[in-house]
């Protein structure tokens, strides 16, 4: 499994998941040093992984550069013989309207979350040919063009549409190789560093671990790539189709209401208004 980013937060949640069960996970990522607010490195995430049963190779590389993504993927290959599984993790977030979102951060976010997206995919789809029940799975949202959430925060949305739109092209484009690509996307917010950070601790109330995601994850990776594929997946629907009926255990303050994420349609007027 070639996962970009990983280094902390669902990414990690995801990695451990298919760690549990023996996976051998590359994680591509910049971070080698803790960030003061976004604790985690490759080195840790990697620690973890290995915790809990799996192999990891942490591997030091920026997505935005085709040269280190081409040598890290040949690092993989070389330390696990193959792969089987691409997930687009990585992803820039900058919730501003347009005056006031700096270019530097529109050219992050869509540098790491939709060219990201397209160039690990790319790298990665001469091994996923060969690989075992090959999939990539992205982490991003289902296509909605309301224009509420472009309204909300354009720059943000066009990027991590841009990430849906690549894997809805690669699940037409890979079918012929029964190679799967398909997008998860939380159905509520999720408790991470990130989202205290970016978003408020105010929500984490109304949030969910991360786990649930990560399980989800893990349920569509199981399934079979030459028919589950171009699929735009929320995370509780999979595991409600996996028989999953007690949400609880997910639950950062079991019996609040639960505050859906972004892009998702049921998401209250006052909420949206008060980002």
């Amino acid at each position: 499994i070639v996962m970009s980013g990983g280094s902390r937060g669902v990414g990690l949640e995801i990695a451990k998941a298919l760690g549990k069960d023996g996976a051998n996970i590359v994680i591509l990522a910049k971070t080698t040093d803790p960030h003061p607010l976004l604790p985690g490195t490759i080195f840790t995430a990697a620690e973890e992984i290995e915790s809990v049963g799996g192999s990891a190779l942490p591997l030091v590389c920026d997505i935005r550069f085709e040269e280190q993504v081409q040598e890290a993927i040949d690092k993989a290959v070389d330390k696990f013989g193959g792969i089987d599984i691409c997930i687009n993790n990585a992803s820039a977030i900058h919730l501003s309207n347009t005056e006031n979102t700096p270019m530097k951060r529109y050219d992050l976010m869509h540098n790491i979350n939709v060219r990201g997206t397209f160039l690990l995919s790319q790298k990665c789809i001469p091994h996923l040919k060969n690989g075992n029940n090959p999939h990539i799975l992205t982490l991003s949202p289902p296509l909605n063009i309301d224009r509420k959430w472009f309204g909300l925060t354009l720059a943000y949305t066009t990027a991590k549409y841009g990430m849906s739109l690549v894997a809805h092209g690669l699940a037409e484009e890979l079918g012929q190789y029964n190679i799967a690509s398909n997008c998860i996307w939380p159905r509520t917010s999720l408790d991470t560093a990130a989202v205290r950070n970016v978003i408020g601790a105010e929500l984490v109330k109304g949030s969910r671990k991360a786990t649930i995601y990560a399980d989800a994850a893990y349920a569509v990776l199981k399934r079979d790539s030459k028919t589950c594929t171009g699929n735009f997946f929320l995370d509780q629907d999979v595991l409600e189709e996996e028989g999953v009926t007690d949400f609880e255990k997910y639950a950062i303050e079991p019996g609040a209401t639960l505050v859906s994420d972004f892009f998702v349609d049921d998401n209250p007027d006052d909420w949206i208004q008060a980002l």
